[in-house]
């Protein structure tokens, strides 16, 4: 059987580290280039991160693009303290990498996702772990690509329980709204692995332990880095008892979507007032048959987190 190819558009901090490894060692897909994105720090600090942990990991083939570097409604962008404070001022929980040979691709992150969606068709998975701002823009300069799209899984918004940026606001969802509406009113195959999913899957000092114990350059940075993220979680969310794998999650439903439990909903993102950036319901399409966007309410967290322990320390005892 063919393998999936698989994009993913992530704003390198610690969560989207995890999700690097998590798809260059899941059998399941071919990880064919990563498209940097702004958001836990800027977009060309997310696109060196990426180049540099990909290299650490034996994977320097694998091209990283710049995207967008600021959300679709605003001229600028700058780092929220609060993203600095769960990752570091660098994104990688302030550990230190060797900087990668490799450079950023010229083409863009946006062209990009449209040449792969035109070569790859349905054995495409996109997954965006930062805003939606690359996806938007693909699908506005090439809107064919919305029916050659496998499928995007993204890790964003909040549908059953409460934001983390605002009560009904998610992170991703809340750096631009706008673009995330546009994606989730477009039609494309889509499944929203949000904060009612994400929270439940949680690794602690045990489980970060075993990779330093493998004695390798990856093992030992991904657990200073885990720690790190660990150590931010002990301060803004206690009562979770250790870090949440957003990101890697989101690579594991792309692959296996067994691992989630989904409601078909036609969506809409609230772009305006109180409630901008609220994932939820479309209410002028309630009574339309809801066939492409998926929101997983449900995970199962023991089969996930097994199986993401077994894939990474198998891939840090190679590098």
């Amino acid at each position: 059987m063919a393998k999936y190819k698989m994009i993913l558009d992530l704003d390198t901090g610690i969560d989207d580290a995890l999700a690097i490894a998590y798809a260059l060692a899941a059998p399941e897909c071919d990880l064919i280039g990563i498209v940097g994105s702004y958001g836990n720090v800027l977009v060309e600090n997310s696109a060196q991160n990426s180049l540099n942990l990909l290299e650490m990991l034996g994977h320097p083939e694998v091209p990283v693009f710049c995207g967008l570097s600021h959300s679709s409604t605003t001229k600028s962008f700058s780092v929220m303290p609060i993203s600095a404070q769960i990752h570091g001022k660098n994104g990688v929980g302030e550990v230190e990498l060797k900087k990668a040979k490799r450079q950023v691709e010229k083409m863009s992150g946006v062209d990009f996702f449209i040449e792969a969606a035109h070569k790859y068709q349905g054995r495409l998975l996109i997954v965006p772990t930062g805003p939606l701002t690359n996806l938007a823009a693909a699908i506005k300069k090439d809107p064919s690509i919305i029916d050659l799209i496998g499928h995007v899984t993204l890790m964003g918004g909040a549908l059953t329980v409460p934001g983390n940026v605002t009560p009904v606001t998610e992170a991703n969802i809340n750096q631009d709204p706008v673009a995330a509406d546009e994606v989730f009113r477009s039609n494309l195959p889509l499944t929203m692995i949000g904060l009612d999913v994400t929270t439940r899957t949680l690794l602690t000092k045990e489980d970060t332990k075993k990779w330093r114990e493998l004695g390798t350059v990856a093992g030992e940075k991904y657990a200073d880095i885990t720690d790190y993220y660990i150590d931010a979680y002990k301060v803004t969310s206690p009562h979770l008892g250790g870090c949440a794998l957003h990101d890697p999650l989101a690579a594991a439903a792309a692959v296996d979507p067994s691992l989630v439990d989904t409601i078909y909903l036609n969506m809409k993102v609230d772009t305006k007032g109180a409630y901008a950036g609220r994932t939820i319901g479309d209410e002028t399409r309630i009574n339309d048959e809801a066939r492409q966007t998926q929101a997983a309410v449900n995970v199962d967290k023991e089969r996930f987190v097994k199986t993401f322990m077994k894939h990474l320390t198998d891939l840090f005892a190679q590098n």
